[in-house]
């Protein structure tokens, strides 16, 4: 299934990387920082492509390779994944062209794939609400419909995101087992 509808890529690097011990958006990682990589794979995918950036965001801003994304910075990072979402759906609200769905990546699952988010987006639809699930477990990335905007970012609190909105809703699971790892990067390695 393929969608022509216009699918915004949300990426959500703000965060300070508490357990990591540093921003994981300049956590280096095969060779790139995750936040380039998680803009360069929902750029393959997405138009436009959104990064939320918080935490020491000048020195994201400065170091890493954003090209293609539009930064926009969350002053309210610390107080959880919430803000930035909303930050993120706010400017996607704004846009000047028509976006009807986004894709919500989050900066700390280097194994994303465009595999992964082209799956996601061919169920791309003012109305939709998917997330990606890998063997039988939900995951990200999240598809939400412009018609969910509101009501996401009006339930979103501190870490938990679209959680609560998409509990109280029907979602649809799209299977994305081997497509992408799902493991998101929690503590460094070692």
């Amino acid at each position: 299934m393929t969608s022509d509808v216009p699918v915004a890529g949300l990426v959500l690097a703000a965060g300070g990387g508490r357990r990591y011990g540093m921003p994981k958006a300049l956590v280096e990682y095969e060779g790139s920082l995750l936040v380039e990589r998680a803009v360069r794979t929902a750029a393959a995918v997405c138009d436009p492509v959104l990064v939320v950036l918080g935490a020491q965001a000048a020195d994201v801003w400065r170091t890493a390779d954003l090209a293609g994304a539009t930064v926009l910075v969350n002053p309210d990072w610390a107080s959880g994944m919430a803000s930035s979402l909303r930050t993120g759906l706010d400017g996607l609200r704004g846009w000047p062209g028509r976006v009807d769905a986004a894709l919500v990546q989050l900066v700390d699952m280097p194994g994303m794939t465009p595999g992964a988010l082209a799956r996601m987006a061919g169920h791309a639809a003012p109305d939709a609400l998917a997330v990606a699930s890998y063997d039988g477990v939900r995951g990200h990335p999240v598809l939400l419909g412009r018609e969910h905007w509101a009501g996401v970012a009006g339930t979103a609190t501190g870490d938990e995101g679209a959680r609560r909105y998409l509990a109280a809703h029907d979602v649809l699971e799209v299977d994305c087992t081997g497509l992408a790892d799902p493991t998101d990067l929690d503590v460094p390695p070692g």
